[in-house]
């Protein structure tokens, strides 16, 4: 016997069969459900209303019927498009359980090493090249009986699948489908790492930061420019900004982020605290940070190995870094990597 609660049913059975949809599909579908149950008995009371309080009232009701199950139907805004998107959320922290219908425990495992590479990237670059996500390969070989063809074979289907994101430069990252059904695992393991954005308040790791020293507003691309419309300041620093994200004055987040041999060495968390402890004390001057992207490459460390009777020399150094700063209207100077 057909009655309003086979629209539901319907719904979560198209959903479970997609995994992560865009909201305009989402909606479609749910039209779909509500004349399929009203085609097999019109009698059948069933609400529809193409209005955004209909949807979420149903979306509401959707994951009341959920919540038994540790399930929730989420959604997130694609950080590179900005587009809506919706998947069937595991809120349980059960180790990446989300993946494991579809591969194996050792592909999991090489997939989390990538996740790991990805979250504790420098300088909030937030992605890994190709030949530092094979490398994982030869770093967990005692666990991981994977050759490197076969790591290959993987992430062309983790990004198939939509769990990685490959650029143009060859770097991977997450997508929005790992960022939304992997988000209770990732905040869980790096909650350190992990950032969010200083307007709508998901996660990010592609947009762009703020250019003050310590200043911790960052925003997704989008949020940016829709922020920028009304402001022309900084929302946590008051900082003038500029119009665009690709003038002078934001520092990037993401893939844009990257410096050259970033990627040389394998980064764990032992290397991460080390890292951020010199990160703190040897920030460069402004005159370092003035043009976009070489604002980070060009922001290297000093060495651990540097002789002592070097002493003098930086210290001359950083007096002229001091009478730089105060020379300028804005003393921008490159953050640490954690927050």
């Amino acid at each position: 016997m057909v009655h309003a609660g086979d629209v539901q049913r319907l719904f979560l059975q198209a959903i479970f069969s997609r995994g992560i949809l865009s909201e305009n599909l989402a909606k479609v579908l749910w039209k779909k459900c509500v004349e399929a149950v009203k085609a097999a008995d019109e009698h059948v009371e069933v609400s529809y209303s193409n209005t955004e309080e209909a949807w979420d009232e149903f979306i509401q009701g959707v994951n009341t019927s959920l919540n038994d199950l540790d399930f929730e139907f989420k959604s997130i805004q694609d950080e590179v498009d900005s587009k809506r998107l919706f998947a069937m959320v595991n809120r349980k922290d059960d180790e990446l359980a989300q993946v494991a219908t579809d591969y194996i425990a050792v592909e999991i495992m090489y997939f989390k090493a990538i996740v790991e590479q990805i979250m504790l990237a420098r300088n909030e670059s937030f992605s890994v090249s190709s030949l530092a996500a094979l490398r994982e390969v030869s770093a967990g070989k005692d666990k991981m009986n994977l050759t490197k063809s076969q790591a290959e074979v993987l992430l062309g289907s983790f990004v198939a699948n939509g769990w990685l994101l490959r650029s143009k430069r060859g770097r991977y990252s997450l997508s929005s489908r790992s960022l939304l059904e992997l988000l209770p695992y990732i905040k869980s393991t790096y909650s350190e790492e992990m950032i969010e954005c200083t307007i709508c308040h998901e996660v990010l790791t592609k947009g762009v930061a703020c250019k003050r020293s310590n200043c911790k507003a960052r925003m997704h691309y989008h949020c940016f420019k829709a922020y920028r419309r009304r402001k022309s300041t900084c929302p946590v620093c008051s900082l003038d900004w500029p119009e665009n994200v690709t003038d002078d004055g934001l520092l990037p987040v993401g893939e844009l982020a990257i410096r050259d041999g970033d990627d040389g060495i394998r980064r764990t968390r032992d290397s991460v605290n080390s890292d951020d402890d010199e990160e703190m004390e040897d920030e460069p001057s402004q005159t370092e940070t003035k043009s976009r992207q070489p604002q980070r490459s060009q922001a290297g460390k000093k060495g651990k190995s540097k002789k002592k009777n070097d002493d003098s020399e930086e210290e001359a150094d950083e007096k002229d870094a001091t009478d730089e700063e105060e020379a300028e209207a804005t003393p921008p100077r490159r953050r640490s990597t954690r927050q």
